[in-house]
């Protein structure tokens, strides 16, 4: 079942006053769900390349609650200075995202840059909204294409404090987020 992408909420782009300034050198005004997209360098190569629309969990979706609420997080920055953030806030300046314990979350990441950011978030699983709900694959590290949107569905399942950050080493100390579940 290929992705549609009227099936994911994808209303306008917010972008908040921290995303504007020197840090912050361009914003996704319509970003997409790319999730049949291999991504630049593997489009159109003439291999078979397989992407996020091909992936079906082998069970049934873990938790089938619809999310009790949306968090819309930017991956922001400077590329000319090398300088990452969420929102436009590099973490040591962000306060904590704080969750409930039991609560049922959809994370949508807009990518306003132009590299791929593997999102990670330690603790709980992602369960990647690929358009059949049954089988929603879980993963671990997302990767958001540049200039796209992207959301999935978080279990709040662990009590404490999380690390939540992109996966390449030198944007992590700005796009980092600690996670409070209580």
């Amino acid at each position: 079942m290929k992705p549609n992408p009227s099936d994911f909420t994808a209303g306008p782009v917010h972008h908040a006053p921290t995303e504007y300034g020197p840090h912050v050198d361009m914003r996704a005004d319509a970003p997409q769900y790319r999730l049949d997209d291999p991504g630049v360098g593997l489009r159109n190569n003439g291999r078979r390349v397989l992407t996020y629309a091909d992936l079906k969990n082998l069970r049934t979706t873990h938790d089938h609650r619809d999310p009790d609420r949306e968090i819309e997080l930017h991956l922001t920055g400077n590329m000319g200075r090398y300088m990452w953030s969420v929102n436009g806030v590099k973490h040591s300046d962000a306060e904590p995202l704080r969750w409930k314990l039991g609560e049922r979350l959809r994370i949508t990441f807009v990518n306003d840059t132009m590299m791929n950011h593997p999102m990670h978030l330690h603790g709980m699983w992602s369960d990647l909204e690929t358009g059949d709900n049954n089988y929603l694959p879980r993963k671990h590290t997302v990767i958001v294409q540049p200039g796209s949107r992207i959301s999935y569905r978080v279990t709040v399942d662990a009590e404490g404090g999380w690390a939540y950050h992109c996966h390449l080493l030198y944007h992590m100390l700005g796009m980092f987020r600690t996670v409070v579940v209580s």
